[in-house]
């Protein structure tokens, strides 16, 4: 779609609510964004699995255990959901993953941080997944009808997730001396990488007007962060722990928490591929893409072996 008649066709299309499916007309753009916003959160999902997975074989009960390899299927799922989606706009499953292994493909700066005691897999299903809930919502209303739709069983499975998280967080917090002492410290780590989930000032944001514009997002990127905060500093205060933030103020005015400003230079070092965990996260998924070559290899074959089998009969 070149035409500029077509393109505020298309526009229109937007500002009317419709929802654009894989074979209606849009712009190159369009798809272009769509595939690299889509991809990138299907990257997230199966590289998310690392972090929360070093701690299966380690989990303080069998229910814990259960809970976690339960979390963790469920992201491999979303992964398949959004890879899915993605390969409706002309880009093939392998394509993607082979940028993700190759380095070139992006995923949430958050999963390139170590898990360094269970309660760091309680702070992720509180704070990191109460981050995705708040984004994720949003694209459930997304213009784009995969993606929307998607997300609407995303959304539902990563709730779950978060209460989980939550009821974690509140019974560690209620524990012995070291157990409130690990979830504080985790809470510490944790906070400002959260916050980074939703990346750049929306000044600085090179994509975000365009995805507004789109109707991908229907929220800039601090109206997220803002809406995060609120909620999870009352979510805090409610089982005693504190927020690592020296200048967060409420302010009565406005009704929201004012709060500290982020690290972007750390963001960016770590989007950029210098984070604590970003070179063992790709050997680890370049490592499991190779062994699971078998299991692709048979499967094609017994696809050949069935189309064979098939041709046959007519």
């Amino acid at each position: 779609m070149s035409d500029q008649g077509e393109q505020k066709s298309f526009q229109e299309r937007i500002d009317n609510g419709e929802t654009i499916e894989p074979k209606d007309d849009m712009p190159d753009r369009y798809r272009k964004q769509l595939i690299r916003m889509m991809s990138q959160h299907a990257h997230s999902e199966v590289v998310g699995m690392l972090p929360e997975g070093n701690w299966i074989t380690r989990a303080p009960s069998l229910r814990r255990k259960m809970i976690l390899l339960s979390k963790v299927q469920d992201e491999a799922g979303h992964g398949l959901y959004l890879y899915s989606a993605t390969e409706t706009l002309g880009a093939s499953r392998q394509e993607v993953i082979d940028q993700l292994l190759e380095g070139k493909a992006k995923y949430s700066s958050i999963f390139n941080y170590p898990t360094l005691s269970w309660a760091d897999v309680a702070v992720i299903g509180w704070l990191v997944d109460g981050a995705a809930i708040i984004n994720q919502t949003m694209l459930a209303r997304s213009s784009y009808g995969p993606y929307s739709r998607a997300m609407v069983r995303i959304c539902k499975e990563e709730s779950f997730h978060k209460k989980q998280g939550y009821e974690m967080v509140a019974k560690m917090a209620d524990g012995t001396p070291e157990q409130q002492e690990m979830i504080q410290d985790a809470v510490d780590r944790w906070w400002w990488p959260t916050l980074m989930m939703f990346g750049p000032h929306d000044e600085d944001s090179p994509n975000s007007a365009e995805l507004i514009k789109w109707g991908v997002k229907s929220k800039t990127n601090d109206e997220l962060r803002q809406s995060f905060v609120d909620r999870h500093i009352a979510e805090a205060h409610e089982v005693g722990l504190e927020i690592p933030d020296d200048e967060l103020e409420y302010n009565e005015e406005t009704g929201h928490w004012e709060f500290g400003e982020i690290d972007w230079d750390e963001f960016w070092n770590v989007v950029k591929g210098n984070g604590p965990m970003n070179k063992e996260r790709i050997k680890a998924r370049r490592e499991a893409h190779e062994n699971g070559k078998w299991v692709r290899e048979a499967a094609e074959e017994y696809a050949r072996k069935q189309k064979l089998s098939k041709e046959k009969a007519s």
